[in-house]
């Protein structure tokens, strides 16, 4: 089994031109054939001993690459599951052009929270894999039914707002990194805020104890100095509401902001702001990969061999762990 990829476009429905359009890298588990197609066009069958594959859609931090997640894709294909990347360039604020994981803001007013997706691109993206599904390359190597948002950053907020089945059917699950619920003032919310969490859908909530792009953003929020993991914890204690013990939260001992990304460019977002971390980045994302996987395995195909690694991982005496927890 091999990490594989192919390029798709698709279209963002009620966008501007040249804000319009979603481009993807779509990864899956792969085997070689030798066939004449392979060797001319690069084109490689899935494996479909494994399929049909879950499907992990990546949703990006802001003004970061697509890029800075294959080595997760990659990681994620060789142990069956399918993973989208892609990139969306977007004004979503006035005067601001970026890479975005795709957000409608005036979703997120004390007005509208809750009553309709504020992201822009998990649907259209969906339809996409839908279609790939049905004919072609891929045709019935992916689990619609077991798709896993996962997101880094804004990303990461994004997947948790929306991990609600009744907007995106086939969703069954939702995890994120470096990010948090925490109710911007700007968007006219009390100091201190937190967006309460869609309770239907199991979650991982990841953060690290040198994340310095959460604790320098702290403004946002009301607060004068903030802490790495403050808001990232109260995503778990308070804003989620939901005690059937497949609810989790990993505190990673050394990480930082940006070690979900990798290799990082340091030409385009924050990380000028971060901290260093204090343990090996590789042994981080190896951390970091096993989570995603088990947690996704867990869920996505009810393993109780990948729901037994992460009680392991997050539960047990593990060095990487500052704090572990289930709910």
């Amino acid at each position: 089994m091999i990490p594989r990829a192919i390029y798709r476009a698709t279209s963002l429905p009620g966008a501007k031109p040249p804000y319009d359009r979603v481009s993807l890298k779509i990864f899956y588990p792969a085997n070689y054939g030798d066939s004449e197609e392979e060797r001319n066009a690069g084109v490689v069958p899935a494996d479909t001993s494994g399929a049909p594959f879950p499907v992990v859609i990546i949703l990006p931090g802001i003004n970061l690459g697509p890029e800075a997640y294959t080595w997760l894709a990659r990681e994620l294909a060789c142990a069956g599951i399918a993973s989208v990347t892609y990139t969306l360039v977007a004004e979503e604020m006035p005067g601001y052009i970026s890479q975005t994981p795709g957000l409608d803001l005036t979703a997120l007013s004390s007005d509208e929270y809750g009553r309709h997706p504020s992201a822009t691109a998990i649907g259209p993206i969906l339809e996409e894999l839908h279609k790939l599904n049905k004919e072609g390359l891929l045709a019935g190597a992916l689990d619609m039914n077991s798709v896993i948002l996962a997101g880094h950053s804004a990303g990461g907020t994004v997947a948790l707002l929306n991990a609600q089945p009744q907007w995106f059917a086939g969703v069954c699950g939702a995890l994120a990194y470096g990010a948090h619920t925490g109710a911007a003032t700007a968007l006219g919310y009390p100091e201190d805020s937190m967006f309460t969490l869609p309770n239907q859908l199991p979650l991982l909530v990841m953060g690290g104890t040198r994340d310095g792009c959460i604790a320098n953003s702290s403004a946002r929020y009301g607060e004068a100095n903030g802490s790495p993991t403050a808001r990232v914890e109260r995503t778990f204690d308070e804003a989620l509401d939901s005690n059937r013990g497949d609810c989790y939260l990993a505190i990673i001992e050394g990480a930082n902001h940006f070690s979900f990304a990798h290799p990082l460019d340091d030409s385009t977002g924050r990380p000028f702001i971060d901290m260093t971390t204090t343990e090996p980045d590789e042994e981080l994302r190896s951390m970091l990969a096993s989570l995603v996987k088990n947690f996704t395995l867990a869920v996505a195909r009810n393993h109780p061999e990948s729901r037994d690694q992460l009680n392991a991982l997050l539960l047990g005496e593990n060095p990487l762990i500052k704090r572990g927890a289930r709910r």
